[in-house]
């Protein structure tokens, strides 16, 4: 329960001892059971709702397989490489490599922009502007 050991659970109750009092920390601690009974209800009230809502379906639910802690991406890429028969699926592992273009991008654009230049073309004219 969120990394909390005995030992942590102790030194809390004893910092709490020094810092509320012994007046005080009756009161407290009074208020710490009523909200986890509060939390515990809770959680149980929507676990009931579920069931009623789901039906007898609800039990049949593996919860652990539904746990996204489990979820390892390299065991489910191995799972999904191996057949059902056991065997390692031969699939070629081609690497497709582009031919670099010599003259690179930035030269195409260079001369798209001077052959676009050097076509004679009027001057853009917007009439409902003026």
């Amino acid at each position: 329960m969120f990394g909390l050991t005995f030992e942590k659970i102790l030194l809390i109750g004893i910092v709490a001892v020094f810092l509320l009092g012994p007046e005080k920390l009756p009161h407290y601690a009074s208020q710490l059971a009523r909200l986890v009974k509060q939390l515990r209800n809770m959680a149980n009230g929507a676990k009931e709702r579920m069931r009623d809502e789901m039906g007898p379906e609800f039990d049949d639910v593996d919860w652990k397989k539904l746990d996204p802690r489990q979820y390892d991406p390299r065991r489910i890429i191995r799972e999904a490489l191996i057949d059902d028969d056991g065997e390692v699926k031969a699939q070629s592992a081609t690497v497709s490599r582009a031919v670099p273009n010599p003259d690179g991008a930035y030269l195409q654009r260079k001369r798209a922009r001077e052959k676009a230049l050097s076509a004679p073309q009027p001057a853009p004219f917007d009439s409902e502007a003026t």
